[in-house]
């Protein structure tokens, strides 16, 4: 049953479970401090392909049929599919699971579209008119680069604020909630939020306010607070947008510096790797969400968390004209029952 609470957030009784996910991750992701919990890592960046798009069409395509597996479903057990990346008309989703001939929707929330396919689904599967339906996105350090900065052959330099677009690709598959498993509980949707940010090599700083304002609708509508969840996950703020989202957030009589956990943080590791402010994209919160977080909840180390995924709607045409870059925030809460 849906049942809306507050203003912004809607409520799922007996929500449903997540039944199994899959998690692929590149060469430079095996090496940072998660690199073991992925399901599969593909050392070659290129998979075998042509082109960097059709690599992460083929990192997309890996973390479907390992999440299949682990539920022993077959794609046409599945209803839908809400999947999204981070190029011109969501090309790596689509290419990438043309072959299945699922029905499918695509997403685009940027960084966020994890979050928002996992929203989408819960809505789809509360209203009875779905059985199984899965979640996937992903991104590729070098077809973003290509897409929204320069090719890689320019060899720019990035600034102390820029984010490594992880590559890498995650996906959950939705179904009947189930006891002892991990459910989606709730929902806060977010909205759209702009305070003039033109950098496009500062996400952090754009999203950070987006995130904020999320999570305070949640816990204004709810309820709830802090001491209510183990852990609350952002998508991939770095660490520039974590630390303005804990001034925005202590603003407002919330201090998340001791519960809080960045995916973009917590993919890399910073003094060893040269990602600068932390990782990002697509494929960051999926992938991280889809394996470290995933995991410690069906081990019982977590229980009940909140799950934030942010995203920048830019496009490589609207930072060519100096436009500021709108943000928004999804939340999910997420709780093994």
């Amino acid at each position: 049953m849906i049942n809306r609470t507050g203003k912004y957030t809607t409520l799922f009784t007996d929500g449903p479970s997540i039944l199994g996910a899959g998690a692929v991750a590149g060469p430079k992701e095996a090496q940072g401090p998660l690199g073991k919990g992925f399901d599969k890592i593909i050392y070659d960046a290129k998979a075998g392909a042509d082109t960097w798009e059709q690599a992460e069409s083929a990192f997309q395509r890996e973390a479907l049929i390992t999440a299949l597996s682990k539920t022993k479903l077959k794609a046409e057990d599945l209803d839908y599919i809400f999947s999204g990346d981070l190029l011109n008309q969501c090309i790596s989703s689509s290419n990438a699971l043309k072959e299945f001939s699922i029905p499918y929707l695509g997403q685009y929330g940027a960084c966020s579209t994890m979050a928002q396919s996992l929203i989408m689904a819960a809505f789809v599967l509360q209203s009875g008119t779905a059985k199984n339906c899965a979640c996937v996105t992903s991104s590729h350090f070098c077809s973003a680069e290509r897409q929204y900065r320069f090719p890689l052959e320019y060899g720019g330099q990035r600034t102390p604020s820029a984010q490594w677009t992880v590559t890498g690709s995650g996906c959950a598959i939705l179904g009947e909630g189930k006891k002892n498993s991990v459910r989606i509980t709730g929902a806060t949707v977010g909205r759209i939020l702009d305070l003039g940010v033109k950098d496009a090599n500062n996400m952090g700083a754009a999203m950070a306010p987006a995130a904020a304002q999320t999570i305070l609708d949640f816990f204004k509508d709810t309820g709830k607070n802090l001491d209510d969840f183990d852990r609350i996950f952002t998508g991939d703020l770095g660490l520039v947008g974590s630390k303005l989202l804990y001034e925005l957030t202590l603003k407002e009589g919330y201090d998340l510096r001791h519960k809080h956990d960045d995916c973009g943080m917590l993919i890399f590791d910073r003094d060893r790797q040269d990602v600068h402010a932390g990782g990002s994209g697509c494929g960051c919160a999926a992938s991280v969400l889809c394996s470290h977080i995933l995991n410690q909840m069906t081990t019982g180390k977590l229980r009940h968390i909140l799950f934030i995924a942010t995203g920048a709607l830019m496009s490589p045409t609207s930072c060519q004209q100096g436009l500021s870059i709108p943000c928004v925030a999804h939340l999910v809460e997420l709780t093994f029952l």
